[in-house]
């Protein structure tokens, strides 16, 4: 549940984000006025059911699917969705300095164009990424999860979703405490921890279904130190893939993972 709530928080608040700066944008400007803002809200809902429809396509899918390929589905997600967190920051690292300008950039050309239809298509994709990535990453975290924990996660989802609100609303007082920046960094670590646990959990899942060998499984048994199925061994477990008896083959690529993902990350810090 606690995955399901940063999820919803951390893509909430990039969401609010970028609609709040075209906003900000179309209200500041004598040109765009009321109809610009019309166009704006109709592209961020067109963006939310392009992503309802992933979510639903992805349910849809994994329906008819085998008891034996619902498994493969549910690793290939995970996997999936750890890809696309390392993808996401690594974007936000290497455009986050310059997503405002590009961003008012775009709806200045379509403005000046009278390209309203632009302008709606521009804050649809803009939408419809964070939430087809929301979708995404959630059917990773969940796709195991038993029918009675479902109430659980919708109440996390609401919670984070409530909870982004209020980060965006302190966010845009420009506090020294809380500011964008620090905002980025921290959620950038937790961001890389919840992707290293889906690429385990997705990887475990294949190799308890046989398509991947475990070469040495376990490798060791932790869990007189710090037991994975509690307390703070499954926060541990559900934020950075730890495991009390490993898999060699899910070790081992679980530290690649974060050797790729630093080097990754530290070329898209440096200047062009």
């Amino acid at each position: 549940m606690d995955q399901v709530l940063f999820i919803v928080w951390r893509e909430s608040v990039e969401a609010l984000l970028v609609v709040g700066i075209l906003y900000a944008w179309l209200k500041a400007s004598p040109v765009a006025g009321k109809r610009g803002l019309r166009f704006l809200w109709g592209g961020v809902a067109a963006g939310l059911g392009l992503a309802g429809l992933l979510a639903l396509g992805l349910l849809g899918v994994a329906q008819v699917l085998s008891d034996n390929g619902q498994e493969y589905f549910r690793a290939g997600m995970a996997l999936v969705a750890a890809a696309l967190v390392v993808q996401m920051v690594y974007w936000m690292k290497k455009h986050g300095r310059t997503l405002k300008r590009e961003l008012e950039s775009g709806m200045a050309e379509n403005v000046e164009r009278s390209n309203w239809w632009g302008l709606l298509v521009l804050v649809m994709i803009a939408v419809a990424r964070e939430g087809s990535e929301t979708a995404v990453f959630l059917y990773g975290t969940i796709a195991n999860a038993e029918a009675g924990q479902m109430g659980g996660f919708a109440l996390a989802g609401v919670v984070g979703l409530v909870a982004a609100f209020g980060t965006f609303w302190l966010l845009q007082l420009g506090g020294k405490l809380i500011t964008w920046r620090r905002f980025f960094k921290v959620t950038e670590v937790l961001l890389l921890l919840l992707a290293g646990s889906l690429l385990v959990n997705g990887l475990e899942t294949l190799v308890s279904v046989g398509l991947l060998p475990g070469i040495v499984d376990p490798l060791w048994n932790s869990s007189h130190l710090l037991d994975d199925s509690r307390g703070i061994g499954k926060l541990f477990a559900d934020f950075a893939g730890y495991r009390a008896q490993p898999a060699l083959l899910v070790l081992l690529a679980w530290l690649l993972y974060w050797v790729s993902s630093v080097t990754l990350l530290r070329r898209a810090g440096r200047p062009a």
